[in-house]
């Protein structure tokens, strides 16, 4: 749709006489523009046969387009302003001589590391790691009321911008994290207690804000035999 608006302001026709090759073109060369590495062919020419489509409301459409541009310059401002977010989180944390230690985690990066601390503030004010999970209300909490016990849910207590910054930390660990996919692997196939994806998903956030307190308050790169040694046995094997 940019490639439409900004080369040819809207104006079908136009955009049409290109022809499909160079209006891929042209679109490659926005998407790459934009960080990404290919466009999806496939809509791509979807959308190329859509630009002599006469159905529907045609004297409207150039008020489509117009409110098309408004959101198209939204998104860039907004994806500008992140850029600049990012790199003022990653500053801070290389301020607080913190990104080595951080990063040492596998598959945690600057700004995923940064969020998180963000919201935590400084780790040496927590007495224990679980106390870190329980201000982000991942820690377990029974359900139990006299002689009934239900299963064990999280507790949904704590802070719920730090639960998601630990779950998207969790995302790129399972990546590039031997150590967290071996455990979740388990989780997830083991004969007894199986979870699900996005209870697995949780166990490691939970662990990845454990382990980040362990690395920033004992001031140690992060270990993974250390760091496998408290899994279910074959968990560690597999990671090893």
């Amino acid at each position: 749709m940019t490639v439409v608006m900004d080369r040819d302001g809207g104006n079908l026709a136009r955009t049409r006489r290109l022809g499909l090759a160079r209006f891929e073109n042209a679109v490659r060369r926005e998407v790459i523009r934009r960080g990404d590495i290919r466009p999806c062919l496939r809509i791509v020419r979807r959308l190329f046969t859509a630009l002599t489509d006469t159905a529907g409301v045609v004297a409207h459409r150039r008020g489509a387009f117009e409110r098309i541009g408004w959101i198209l310059t939204d998104w860039d401002s907004a994806r500008t302003q992140l850029v600049d977010t990012e790199a003022r989180m990653a500053a801070g944390l290389d301020e607080l001589g913190l990104t080595e230690l951080v990063t040492s985690i596998d598959g945690l990066s600057p700004v995923g590391a940064a969020a998180i601390l963000a919201e935590t503030g400084d780790l040496h004010r927590f007495t224990s790691a679980r106390a870190v999970v329980k201000h982000a209300g991942l820690a377990p909490r029974e359900r139990t009321s006299g002689t009934f016990a239900g299963k064990a849910r999280l507790s949904g207590a704590g802070r719920p911008a730090l639960r998601t910054a630990a779950w998207r930390a969790g995302w790129g660990c399972l990546q590039n994290n031997r150590v967290y996919a071996a455990h979740y692997r388990h989780l997830t196939s083991r004969d007894t207690n199986r979870l699900k994806p996005t209870q697995a998903q949780t166990v490691i956030a939970a662990a990845i804000l454990r382990q980040l307190h362990a690395v920033v308050t004992h001031e140690q790169a992060w270990d993974p035999h250390i760091a496998a040694h408290g899994l279910p046995k074959r968990s560690a094997m597999i990671a090893a």
